[in-house]
């Protein structure tokens, strides 16, 4: 099992994110390698609140030009969790 700080890399502050932090939905990311219930507990763990639900998202990496070469950013995941009515995350 791996440890709560391994599997949620950060909270992500965007503005969507922003936006659903009113409906008490928070998106992190986490590690590819992580399942939906490590990523609950993790949560839980971290930030003391109760998870309702956790829906999870691969983002493929960007295609990047870097002067005449081609690259390509990594591929990573995101979890966007729900937490119980009455609680919340800070956002600091």
């Amino acid at each position: 099992m791996r440890q709560a700080h391994e599997v949620v890399e950060h909270l992500l502050q965007t503005e969507k994110g922003t936006r659903m932090a009113a409906e008490r939905q928070y998106c992190f990311k986490v590690s590819t390698r992580a399942n939906k219930h490590e990523v609950k507990r993790a949560v839980e763990s971290l930030f003391k609140v109760d998870v309702l639900c956790v829906r999870t998202v691969m983002v493929p990496g960007k295609w990047r030009r870097v002067r005449r070469a081609l690259g390509r950013r990594p591929d990573w995941k995101k979890a966007i969790v729900t937490v119980k009515d009455g609680q919340k995350i800070e956002l600091t």
